[in-house]
């Protein structure tokens, strides 16, 4: 009797070559990474500080108009500015011209009595300027008007002494009064002490000897 042969109820599954064989894709899922910025607080440029004492002091009438809190965020600006300062600023050619007096910490000083809260009264000021002409010749003026009707000046003449870096000494010879026609000398010759902290073509900062704080600023 011939023997059957029994057929595979499945047949085999014919694969195609290894090759060819079409792989699944897979699906990536994009990660997101949060970081945190760990640069430092970048400083203020001296220009952008420049900007911002000049602002403060701005329509102060040399820092009389300044509150306690307003002088403080001047000498912090200034302090600022110090750390930008050049190292030996009283050997800069920048210091010679003539310049304005924008800020006294001590408003008085500048002006003197003139500049008192009496003296106000009387004497409204109109300017303070100082001039350092090359190699050693300080000229101080301050202008005002006499109730408003008569105009004058004080004017002193000085010379500069360099003590060390940042460090100068002025002996001014006595003062000079001009009203209207008139003009004459009075009082006595004096002496400052000046250190300069920051210095470049626009502004000019100082601190006397008694801890005042000055703000120059380049005339023209």
């Amino acid at each position: 009797m011939a023997s059957s042969v029994g057929l595979p109820l499945f047949s085999p599954t014919v694969s195609p070559p290894p090759s060819s064989i079409p792989l699944p894709r897979r699906w990536k899922i994009p990660t997101v990474r949060a970081t945190v910025s760990s640069q430092p607080l970048v400083a203020a440029a001296p220009d952008d500080l420049v900007a911002s004492i000049l602002s403060k002091v701005k329509g102060t009438d040399g820092g009389i108009a300044l509150s306690s809190d307003g002088h403080k965020e001047v000498s912090n600006v200034a302090d600022q500015l110090a750390g930008y300062c050049v190292d030996e600023p009283v050997k800069s050619p920048l210091i010679f011209g003539e310049w304005d007096v924008v800020y006294c910490s001590r408003p008085t000083s500048p002006g003197g009595g003139y500049r008192s809260v009496i003296g106000r009264l009387i004497f409204k000021t109109s300017e303070m300027v100082q001039a350092l002409e090359a190699p050693d010749i300080v000229r101080n003026k301050v202008t005002f008007s006499i109730l408003g009707v008569l105009n004058g000046e004080v004017s002193l003449k000085g010379k500069l002494i360099v003590l060390d870096s940042k460090w100068v000494q002025v002996i001014f010879e006595p003062p000079v009064l001009k009203v209207g026609p008139l003009e004459f000398p009075y009082g006595l010759q004096s002496e400052v002490k000046l250190q300069i902290t920051y210095i470049d073509e626009k502004i000019r900062l100082g601190v006397g000897s008694k801890g005042s704080l000055f703000v120059f600023l380049r005339r023209g």
